[in-house]
């Protein structure tokens, strides 16, 4: 019995996710209305504050299932990449920029990175901060993989060079997020023309 409420739990968590990341990018985030996301997903009002305090707790989810899944999907690159160092930073990166839009909007993405800055010790700003320290965390350990196999340099400091090569990503992501007009291509080709800057001092 306790099995299937657990399944029953996950599946109405599931459709009031998707219910109300689909309006968020059809209506905007300010127009959604949790009464709204309530009768598309079938559940009740009620049961969606069961799990969710307010819109940005569900925005807050939306983010944690978008990227969860790039990381699930940059672990297959971290235990296999390739062998060339410019391509294997390509590879993962790429995973992150291609699947950023899958559930969210841009427009949901500029709300979710200022609910973080304005309240980073709010359980959405901490749980926003822990996700980019697991990606950081990714390409750090792509990196020591890349030591290991003998095409990074060793006396490189892996740790520092994972922040680096995330804040970079993440500043330019930011960036794309604000322009409406700005295209995913573009971003992963500006990526990669700052990288193979640093590939080239860093490649054994």
């Amino acid at each position: 019995m306790s099995g299937l409420r657990a399944r029953q739990k996950a599946d109405r968590h599931r459709r009031i996710i998707e219910a109300a990341a689909e309006l968020f990018r059809d209506a905007g985030y300010e127009g959604a209305k949790i009464e709204t996301i309530a009768a598309q997903a079938e559940v009740s009002v009620g049961t969606i504050y069961n799990y969710y305090q307010n819109k940005g707790d569900i925005l807050g989810a939306i983010v944690s299932m978008e990227v969860n899944e790039v990381l699930n999907a940059g672990q297959g690159v971290v235990a296999n990449p390739p062998a060339n160092v410019g391509d294997a930073l390509d590879t993962l990166l790429g995973i992150y920029i291609e699947h950023s839009l899958h559930y969210l909007s841009k427009e949901m993405w500029r709300q979710a990175m200022a609910i973080s800055t304005q309240l980073p010790d709010s359980p959405f700003g901490q749980a926003y901060t822990a996700l980019d320290r697991a990606l950081t965390e990714q390409i750090r350990a792509l990196i020591a993989r890349l030591q290991g196999l003998g095409l990074v340099r060793r006396d490189i400091d892996g740790q520092a060079l994972g922040e680096l090569v995330f804040n970079n990503m993440n500043m330019m992501f930011i960036e794309f997020v604000k322009r409406d007009g700005a295209r995913i291509a573009e971003l992963r080709t500006a990526i990669r023309r700052q990288n193979r800057i640093l590939v080239a001092a860093i490649a054994v």
